[in-house]
């Protein structure tokens, strides 16, 4: 029997983690990512084995995650904007121990405090390492609540086959917008992979230890080179993207999240008009689809970048595509939310 129920993107995005085998979750609140917490409080403990704790700050709950995930637990945060930079020192030692997890950023406006207003303006701390040191994240980025619920709910998945933290990037119009979502099955504890490197005492062999502390430059060298080689094979295998209209069209925008179902509006609009433009929508935003996106710019002149920022992820779509290929830029910030009329009238100037 299908378990399909209307939710937040916030509410879905907890109970796919719970489903997936999330049973550790630590969090500090702040909007607009609070019902998730909230919901974690209330049926976290519900899970077999399952364990909520607010922390005292965001601080506090990424170093949670980077012990309950040292003792091979599936474990998740999530958090708002400036709280996620707060807990970027938290990412990048567990991306300097490989340890896999779940963190959740449903973005706020900015820089600073701002405002709770949906934008996209950590495209640039979520897939260039907003912590220190050499590193890489998975990123998945949903345009729908639904995805996000799916996505969350591989999020696991990638995180232990890759030993790695993996970001959900959404913002405030998915996580708080109601739409119907087919809920994933419960995973069985069977189908979570073990995990022998974890510290769960030593029982008779040699105990393990998660570090990412290495004396000497050849030692981390030698770490560092290893998880690079990891992050080609990321590069290889797990590229997502989705493609609207992308036979024959007049102009491509590239875009992602909140802003690319938009532009999905912008489409019909266009079509009225006798124009036919293309979507080109990154889902992994990190690892970027840059090949198919360079194919795809064979056959326009213009490849338009839209976002709820100041030009972020146009970086990534002109190192992607042919030299020949125009890419202006067109962005709201601030929590402005475009609509899909000023999105062609900007499609307009170039076609």
């Amino acid at each position: 029997m299908v378990d399909k129920q209307l939710m937040r993107g916030n509410e879905a995005i907890a109970e796919s983690a719970i489903r997936a085998g999330c049973r550790n979750y630590f969090a500090y609140p702040i909007t607009p990512q609070a019902e998730l917490l909230q919901w974690m409080a209330v049926h976290m403990p519900e899970a077999e084995g399952g364990t909520f704790l607010q922390a005292e700050s965001e601080i506090g709950a990424i170093n949670m995650v980077y012990g309950a995930a040292s003792a091979g637990e599936r474990t998740m945060t999530s958090s708002s904007s400036p709280g996620v930079s707060l807990k970027q020192e938290g990412i990048s030692y567990l991306a300097g121990a490989d340890l896999p997890a779940v963190v959740v950023n449903i973005m706020r406006g900015g820089p600073g405090l701002g405002n709770i207003q949906p934008a996209q303006g950590d495209y640039f701390q979520a897939t260039k390492g907003g912590g220190h040191g050499d590193y890489r994240i998975i990123t998945l980025a949903p345009s729908t609540v639904p995805e996000a619920s799916r996505l969350t709910y591989d999020a696991f998945d990638l995180a232990d086959a890759y030993r790695t933290p993996v970001m959900i990037l959404a913002d405030g119009m998915i996580g708080q917008m109601m739409e119907p979502v087919e809920l994933p099955e419960r995973k069985p504890p069977e189908e979570i992979p073990p995990k022998p490197w974890a510290t769960t005492g030593a029982k008779g062999r040699e105990g393990n230890v998660i570090k990412s502390f290495a004396l000497g430059g050849e030692n981390l060298k030698a770490m560092n080179v290893a998880r690079f080689e990891r992050y080609e094979k990321i590069e290889e295998k797990e590229v997502r993207y989705e493609e609207v209209n992308t036979d024959n069209p007049d102009i491509i925008l590239a875009a992602f999240g909140t802003v690319a179902r938009i532009v999905k509006s912008t489409i019909r609009l266009a079509e009225e008009e006798g124009l036919e433009i293309g979507l080109f929508r990154p889902v992994t935003v990190w690892p970027f689809p840059a090949a198919r996106l360079n194919e795809l710019s064979a056959e326009v002149d213009t490849v338009l970048t839209v976002e709820m920022n100041a030009g972020q992820m146009v970086e990534d779509v002109k190192l992607a595509v042919r030299p020949e290929t125009e890419t202006p830029f067109y962005g709201e910030v601030g929590g402005v939310v475009p609509t899909p009329g000023n999105i062609l009238e900007e499609v307009k100037k170039y076609v």
